[in-house]
């Protein structure tokens, strides 16, 4: 309808709407006098724009299904969305403003009434590290706002830079756009300090009321009893509870969480919505306890941006069930080594000696700083004078030991500012020769980066290295991180005060010897995720080797539970519905103990999976020889019963060979006695054998297929000889660069695309074949019986030379296996998916325990884990 008395009075419902719910304002506008055919249009056009906010694709979202439809979106008369619009547009252009414009909208939407009488709801945002949180949370309060939310309440983590740095973005991003609106309890110098007369703030509706809290026990006790004394009022002052790293302190702590309770039971219109990129805390907390911060009314995720460099970009992943090996991300090649023998000279071996330690400037450390002064002037190069540059030093939590760090860092940088005012020849070869070694290894062109010579970028090396600040930042220092008063070239030296929140600007090169072992923890301290536009060649991470196997790992249990959470909403399934299995990591801890009270052990199946083995020992030479040699004799004695006992296949083409119809209990002893290295988790040999006794209970698995993925014997090939005669020549796998030098190398991926379909007649499959397909394919064909593949891998394993831009080139990101003996054999376990009932083990995820929820879940499907770490209160600053 196009009648100008519809557009007047789909206004007035609009406006109406801010302060009543539909169905009172529908009773109010038949008051009115309204025509019911007006007021059915306006009605349908309500529904029109609830409904396309709950359609957005993106980001993937679920509420309460209770829930009223309330909003409709921003309007032509909204004064604080408009503004930090044309604010986004301005910096990031229009496809990026238009997801945070839908991102913001949808969280919104989730959010109750303002006009409800009263309410107090939780709800949480997965976001990634790094990638834009702060952005949607400040478009959720400007829409909030305009729709008559009083009160803002932005508890930003536990130090004060972060809350500083939080709470001046919001002046720049919200406040100074329209400063009439908003009244400030608290500023970017001052953290909350109760003003008198609270009773005055609540009931004035000429503002809204912005505070940035830290999560401090001194500070939330403050801010319950201001509000304490305003309860009269607070019943006309909805107001969002923003809580910014949600998973840190607001959970399980003694002091902390009880506090931020008891500031919302004193709140009657509260809405609480937490932000996180690591929900593993979130998500392991008791659904039951309906005081405490369980998602329980609605959950969103996020996405990431197509440049967005997180953990699988830098560190790559392990394939999942369902997804090609061939297109699970590498790695770029970007995370350098330090090695163990330096480890002594750049952190206190203990606690107690952190007093008088002293680091050295080690060869890894001079090499990461001289790439910074490189890559930073590279940037410049390319136009980027008037940006931040930083470098991240994290070694400890113990502030003296970042304070140890300034004198070392300080002649560094003046021995080397020396050098190049003087053209010192030995300091021009070594940056030269580090240029020429790295700056190849990304290639820029990828990220239609310029490519620039040595000479390029040397040329203004001399003025970023004097111009460059060391910066020790930690809550008990003077010098902290200003990127306000205009570009800088900074080292930053700190712990807890850059891992959690703080954004480093513009990060080039981050060297992290910092140890820890939980999940969320680890993964927050990588302040390296994030974009980089224009530089996204040229950032290195340095770290040991074991730390950077522990990223990879969390590259695929973020991925996971992502991918976890994803479906649950697009099966829509409530959040009381969403035990996310978490996966778990033999060495390292989901998350602090105090914080996963309601975890359980999730149980799990291997139906329909495929299990490989990537990690092969390489080093020390006659250890690794001695486990190759243990599996070489347990596939042998696997092969000779194969061939006794089972059926020849003779329609496999050559380099292959495959015998059917083997006892369960043959493959049994051959995962007992073939060594699988403990990186592989999913591939747990207790977990597998538990599995298979299980399923044959019930007359599946008792019968497998074992086969041998070889290459067709040729001229010069290396040879295996195998039962009945036959011999297949070896594979290749080389081992990905990133597990170079380390003792044991990661292949990524064993098995090829077509290598499970081998007990398979796919003749009449048409087109690529994909894992479903296969897996339906076993269904139909082999629905009770597994499948065994193993493959003699060429020990040497030289990295293949292909044709790139008219160049031979070996293959990028990858090496030479270089393991001990002439053969490796790997081995991969292909399940059948379950036509009906499957056997579950206690399989290594933990989950929120939803027993009370759902009480019919058996005792036998779940058991109590035992809790992992113990949660401190002491990383929490005194109070500004």
């Amino acid at each position: 309808m196009d009648d100008p008395r519809i557009e007047k009075a789909w206004e007035q419902f609009q406006a109406l709407l801010d302060a009543g719910r539909p169905h009172e304002v529908t009773q109010q506008l038949r008051d009115l006098f309204v025509p019911d055919k007006v007021i059915e249009e306006l009605l349908r056009r309500h529904e029109v724009a609830t409904t396309r906010i709950a359609s957005l694709r993106e980001p993937l979202a679920l509420g309460r299904e209770n829930a009223l439809p309330w909003y409709t979106g921003p309007r032509a008369d909204d004064k604080n969305w408009p503004a930090f619009e044309n604010l986004l547009r301005g910096t990031l252009g229009t496809d990026s403003t238009q997801k945070i414009d839908d991102a913001s909208t949808r969280v919104v939407a989730m959010l109750d009434h303002p006009a409800t009488p009263t309410f107090r709801s939780r709800g949480l945002v997965v976001g990634h590290v790094q990638s834009g949180k702060t952005s949607n949370f400040t478009g959720v309060v400007c829409k909030a706002a305009d729709r008559g939310y009083r009160m803002f309440i932005v508890l930003s983590g536990i130090h004060n830079s972060l809350r500083r740095q939080t709470q001046a973005r919001l002046i720049r991003d919200v406040v100074n756009l329209n400063p009439p609106l908003w009244h400030q309890i608290t500023s970017p110098e001052r953290d909350f300090v109760p003003p008198p007369n609270a009773q005055s703030f609540m009931a004035s509706k000429g503002q809204t009321l912005l505070l940035v809290v830290k999560k401090n026990a001194v500070v939330l006790r403050k801010l319950r009893d201001w509000l304490e004394q305003a309860q009269e009022q607070l019943g006309n002052c909805p107001t969002l509870i923003i809580d910014d790293e949600a998973d840190q302190a607001t959970l399980a702590t003694r002091r902390i969480n009880p506090l931020i309770r008891d500031v919302m039971t004193r709140l009657p219109k509260v809405c609480y919505v937490g932000y996180t990129a690591t929900p593993f805390a979130n998500l392991l907390t008791d659904p039951m306890d309906h005081e405490d911060f369980y998602p329980r009314d609605f959950i969103l995720s996020l996405t990431r941006g197509e440049k967005y460099q997180g953990p699988e970009a830098l560190f790559g992943r392990n394939p999942l069930d369902g997804e090609d090996p061939a297109e699970v991300p590498g790695g770029l090649d970007m995370i350098r080594t330090i090695p163990v023998d330096e480890l002594d000279d750049l952190r206190p071996r203990k606690q107690a000696a952190a007093a008088g330690f002293q680091p050295d400037v080690t060869e890894s450390l001079r090499r990461a700083v001289l790439w910074f002064w490189m890559a930073t002037a590279a940037r410049q190069k390319r136009g980027h004078r008037d940006q931040h540059s930083s470098m991240l030093i994290h070694a400890h939590s113990d502030t003296r030991v970042h304070d140890s760090y300034k004198a070392p860092l300080t002649m560094l940088r003046e021995e080397v500012a020396a050098g190049v005012r003087a053209a010192d020849a030995g300091l021009i070869d070594e940056l030269r020769l580090l240029w020429q070694g790295e700056s190849g290894r990304v290639d820029p062109s990828d990220f239609d980066n310029a490519l620039l010579s040595f000479d390029d970028v040397f040329s203004c090396i001399g003025d970023v290295v004097e111009s460059t600040k060391i910066v020790m930042d930690h809550y008990r220092s003077t010098d902290r991180l200003d990127y306000d008063s205009g570009p800088v070239n900074v080292i930053a030296v700190g712990g807890n005060t850059l891992s959690r929140g703080l954004t480093l600007e513009g990060l080039v090169v981050s060297f992290f010897v910092r140890s820890s072992n939980v999940y969320d923890t680890l993964l927050q301290m990588g302040r390296w995720f994030g974009y980089r536009p224009g530089y996204e060649d040229l950032p290195r991470i340095f770290m040991p080797d074991e730390t950077r196997d522990w990223f990879m790992h969390l590259a695929t249990v973020e991925e996971e539970m992502r991918m976890e959470i994803d479906r649950y909403l697009i099966e829509h399934k409530s959040p009381l519905d969403l035990a996310v299995r978490i996966r778990c990591h033999p060495k390292m801890r989901v998350t602090a103990p105090s914080k996963s009270g309601a975890a359980v052990r999730a149980a799990a199946s291997y139906g329909g999976q495929l299990i490989e083995t990537h990690y092969f020992k390489c080093s020390p030479f006659d250890d690794a020889l001695k486990w190759h040699t243990q599996n070489a004799d347990a596939v042998s004695r696997l092969l000779a019963v194969a061939a006794e006992q089972g059926r020849l296949d003779r329609d496999v083409k050559p380099g292959r060979a495959l015998w059917r119809e083997v006892s369960h209990s043959h493959v049994l002893d051959f995962i007992a006695s073939y060594q699988i290295d403990p990186k592989s988790v999913d591939a747990s040999s207790a977990l597998m054998t538990e599995y298979i006794r299980r399923r044959s209970e019930s007359g599946a698995l008792v019968s497998w297929n074992v086969g041998v993925i070889g290459n067709a014997p040729a001229a010069g090939s290396n040879l295996v000889a195998l039962p009945e005669g036959l011999s297949v020549a070896t594979v290749t796998r080389t081992r990905i660069e990133a597990s170079a030098g380390s003792p044991v190398a990661d292949i990524k991926t064993l098995t090829g695309s077509r290598d499970e379909a081998l007990d398979l007649n796919i003749d009449k499959v048409e087109g690529p074949l994909n894992r479903t397909m296969l897996q339906d394919c076993r269904v139909q064909q082999q629905p009770e019986r597994g499948l065994l593949l193993l493959y003699p891998i060429d020990a040497r394993s030289e990295v293949p030379v292909r044709r790139r831009n008219g160049k031979e080139q070996a293959v990028p990101g990858r090496v030479a296996l270089d393991a001990p003996g002439d053969v490796v054999w790997g081995a991969a376990f292909v399940f059948p998916r379950p036509t009906k009932g499957d056997a579950l083990v206690e399989y290594d995820y933990v989950a929120a325990d939803l027993r009370e929820v759902f009480p019919s879940a058996g005792e036998d499907d779940i058991e109590d884990v035992s809790v992992l770490d113990q949660d401190l209160d002491s990383d929490v600053e005194p109070v500004a």
